[in-house]
C-alpha cells in the first residue's frame, strides 16, 4: 500500500474500536492523521501513540451531529496538511437497543443524528474540498442492517440504510469529479457495541458467541484497501467484508 504514502485523512470515530485501529492502520502505510470523536483525552493519547511510532497525528474534539464540528474538522486538516486525500466516516452508535413502542424518542432521535446526519455532515464538509483537488475518498463505514431488519434495531437498521444511500448518490454525482466514494459492511467486531449488544438479549445478534466477531483491525486494513487503487472499481457500492472471497482480496486470508 505504497500509494497511501504521503496522504491524510480524516476519521470520525476515532478514539476507539474500528476508527483507532485505523487510524493506527493509515498511518503504518504513511498516511497523515487527524483524529476526531467526542472523548478528546482518549484521541490524544492515540496522537501520542502514532507519534511516538513516526506518524503524524492530530487530534481534534467533535461531535458529528454538528455540521460545525466536522467542518471545523475539515479545515483542520486542509490548513495543517494543505489538502485532504481521504475520509473515514466511522462514528457510530447502537445504544440504546429497545422495540419501537418502547424507544425513547429523543435518544432514537440522537441515533439518527450520529448515525445518518453524521455522515452526511462528514460528505459535506469533504467534498468541495476534493473536487478543489480533484480527487478524494471517502470510506461510509456500513452494516448488514442496511439491507435488513432487526428486532430492537429499527434505529440502527434505518440509519445504515440511510447511509447506503447516501453513498450511492455521492458516488453517482461526484465520480466523474476523481472522487470516490464507497460502504464497507464488516460484518460483527469486537468492540465495545457488541458489550451493549450482548446486554440487551434482543435478535439473534446478541445471542452470538464472541469467539465469531472479527478483530477492529481486520476492518481497518480492509479500510486502507478500499483506498487503493486496486479498490477503484468499487465506487459506489458496499463491500462487504464477510465472505472469503472479500477477506482474500483485502490480504486477509491466503
Amino acid at each position: 500500500m505504497q500509494e497511501l504514502t504521503g496522504k491524510t485523512a480524516i476519521i470520525t470515530g476515532a478514539s476507539r474500536g474500528i476508527g483507532a485501529a485505523a487510524a493506527r492502520e493509515l498511518s503504518s502505510h504513511g498516511v497523515s492523521v487527524v483524529l476526531a470523536a467526542r472523548d478528546l483525552p482518549a484521541l490524544q493519547r492515540l496522537a501520542g501513540e502514532i507519534a511516538e511510532g513516526g506518524g503524524v497525528a492530530s487530534a481534534m474534539a467533535c461531535d458529528v451531529s454538528r455540521y460545525a464540528d466536522v467542518l471545523a474538522v475539515a479545515e483542520h486538516c486542509r490548513d495543517q496538511f494543505g489538502r485532504l486525500d481521504i475520509l473515514v466516516n466511522n462514528a457510530g452508535v447502537i445504544d440504546p437497543i429497545a422495540r419501537l413502542a418502547e424507544s425513547d424518542p429523543e435518544q432514537w432521535g440522537r441515533v439518527v443524528d450520529i448515525n445518518y446526519k453524521g455522515v452526511y455532515h462528514g460528505l459535506r464538509a469533504a467534498i468541495p474540498m476534493m473536487q478543489a483537488q480533484g480527487s478524494g475518498i471517502i470510506v461510509n463505514i456500513s452494516s448488514g442492517a442496511a439491507t435488513g431488519a432487526l428486532e430492537g434495531w429499527s434505529h440502527y437498521c434505518s440509519t445504515k440504510a440511510a447511509v447506503l444511500s447516501l453513498t450511492r448518490c455521492a458516488d453517482k454525482e461526484y465520480r466523474d469529479e476523481g472522487i470516490r466514494v464507497i460502504g464497507l459492511s464488516p460484518g460483527t467486531v469486537a468492540t465495545e457495541m457488541q458489550t451493549a449488544i450482548k446486554a440487551s438479549g434482543i435478535n439473534p445478534v446478541s445471542q452470538l458467541d464472541p469467539s465469531v466477531h472479527i478483530p477492529p483491525a481486520w476492518v481497518a486494513r480492509a479500510i486502507a484497501w478500499l483506498c487503493t487503487a486496486d479498490a477503484a472499481a468499487l465506487a459506489g457500492t458496499d463491500f462487504s467484508l464477510k465472505t472469503d472471497e472479500s477477506r482474500r482480496r483485502v490480504g486477509l486470508i491466503p
